[in-house]
């Protein structure tokens, strides 16, 4: 549980930083854009929690089958199949979000590749930061 809660908190900073950087990726809440300056910050926080935790059980689950089957096309394609397969989790993450009404929005493929490979370059150092070593 440690484990997952850690993972959470690193992909909300890493969510929001890529919501920060003005690529096409936002929060939305009710239809309306979330900032972090926008005066609820406890309303953002707790959507980008919320959204990070979704987006790392859709990785989890649906991702890591994906990974699985298409393994031979990661090889073939010397792993940039890997960027496509995340913008689609991330859009896919996204129409779930349209769904509920709050979460994240993406505004298209190229917003979402961006997203993607921002989004993991950010989770992978926080990885290195924040999870202790394993000895």
């Amino acid at each position: 549980m440690r484990r997952f809660l850690l993972s959470t908190i690193i992909n909300a900073i890493a969510l929001w930083v890529t919501t920060a950087v003005g690529i096409g990726v936002t929060l939305i809440a009710n239809g309306q854009p979330l900032t972090a300056g926008g005066g609820n910050l406890w309303g953002f926080v707790l959507t980008l929690v919320v959204t990070a935790a979704v987006f790392g059980l859709v990785n989890g689950t649906i991702g890591t089958v994906v990974r699985i089957i298409a393994f031979p096309l990661y090889i073939l394609t010397l792993g940039i199949l890997a960027l496509v397969v995340n913008a689609l989790l991330l859009i896919f993450v996204s129409w779930l979000s349209s769904l509920v009404g709050f979460g994240l929005n993406v505004d298209g493929f190229w917003s979402g590749f961006w997203g993607a490979i921002i989004l993991g370059i950010i989770s992978w150092l926080l990885g290195l930061l924040l999870r202790p070593n394993r000895r």
